[in-house]
């Protein structure tokens, strides 16, 4: 495993600003960044930025990073209906890596099964989503629980980038 690479995923309609930021601020740190989405190709923001992905999401790659970021917007309402990202995540969290979701990512954490009995944070309108799954929903703008790091909006961003930065550091 490459201790520093780090996978953060795209799909259609991402919120713009949780995937440049993260994206960026990960290769400020050093980390190799790829971009996974359930095709290769290129991805419209919310806003209109276009993105590119650089690897098929496949389950079987969970081995190769040591985190996994998920933006928002409507993405995760995408990354929910794909397997493979789900399954991915699943993985992730199992082997003990960092899952990170900023805004409605928790979406994503949800259909991986991974959110029972955990605090979250999200946006504020997925907030019975989150408690419907069997998690504490506690608004904080960033939240940490064992390896998922949560936060609410691009607000939250430079709190939850530093924590996860730093505990990237620690682990690594």
């Amino acid at each position: 495993m490459d201790s520093k690479k780090v996978a953060v995923l795209l799909e259609e309609f991402v919120e713009d600003v949780e995937f440049i930021y993260p994206f960026y601020r990960l290769k400020e740190e050093g980390y190799v960044v790829d971009v996974l989405a359930p095709r290769i190709g290129e991805f419209k923001g919310k806003k209109g930025l276009l993105f590119h992905s650089s690897h098929r999401v496949d389950p079987e790659m969970a081995d190769q990073y040591i985190c996994v970021f998920i933006p928002g917007g409507y993405a995760p309402d995408r990354f929910r209906r794909d397997k493979e990202t789900i399954e991915f995540i699943r993985q992730m969290y199992a082997k003990g890596k960092i899952v990170a979701a900023i805004c409605h990512g928790p979406w994503a954490l949800i259909s991986a099964g991974i959110v029972k009995g955990k605090r979250i944070t999200g946006f504020f309108s997925i907030k019975d989503d989150i408690q419907n799954a069997g998690a504490i929903y506690t608004g904080k703008p960033v939240e940490i629980d064992g390896n998922i790091i949560t936060a609410t909006d691009p607000k939250a961003m430079p709190e939850m980038m530093k924590i996860l930065t730093s505990i990237l550091r620690e682990k690594g």
